[in-house]
């Protein structure tokens, strides 16, 4: 397949190879190789630190009472994913959302965490089995995710 577009820590655009175009040589589902949509506001993909407040674990987020609620995403990829990062593990979460992505169209927010992915629960997968069922799967994703809800 041919070369993709990548943004690395300094924010300059760079074009890597890979074997497919809807990951990035990281290691993550972060798909923020839309090319000419980069500006320099962008969330840089390569960040190393959570965007976690603190560690949940998977027994918090499913406890009854909890402070989480539950939520459900179709998201359509485009030509160049789905427009989001996926990090962490039991259980991953949402690292980063292309503003212009399918992923930000559907609601999809940072700090959510990743319940299931096409109906498999993926509470105790690390992020790369996490992102190995979405980029092997069909072009649509249904995620299921919990929030801190608003109360």
């Amino acid at each position: 397949m041919g070369p993709r577009t990548a943004v690395t820590p300094s924010k300059e655009r760079k074009m890597v190879s890979g074997a497919h175009d809807n990951s990035l040589s990281s290691g993550n589902i972060g798909y923020y190789n839309r090319g000419p949509t980069l500006t320099p506001t962008s969330p840089v993909l390569s960040n190393p630190k959570s965007v976690l407040k603190r560690q949940v674990s998977p027994e918090e987020l499913q406890r009854p009472g909890s402070p989480y609620i539950k939520r459900t995403f179709t998201i359509v990829g485009d030509a160049v994913g789905w427009g989001f990062v996926v990090r962490g593990s039991r259980p991953c979460h949402i690292q980063a959302v292309d503003p212009s992505g399918p992923a930000a169209v559907v609601g999809v927010k940072v700090r959510q965490f990743v319940v299931s992915v096409n109906g498999l629960n993926v509470l105790s997968l690390d992020y790369k089995m996490v992102r190995n069922l979405i980029l092997t799967g069909k072009r649509t994703v249904v995620m299921e995710i919990m929030e801190e809800s608003d109360c």
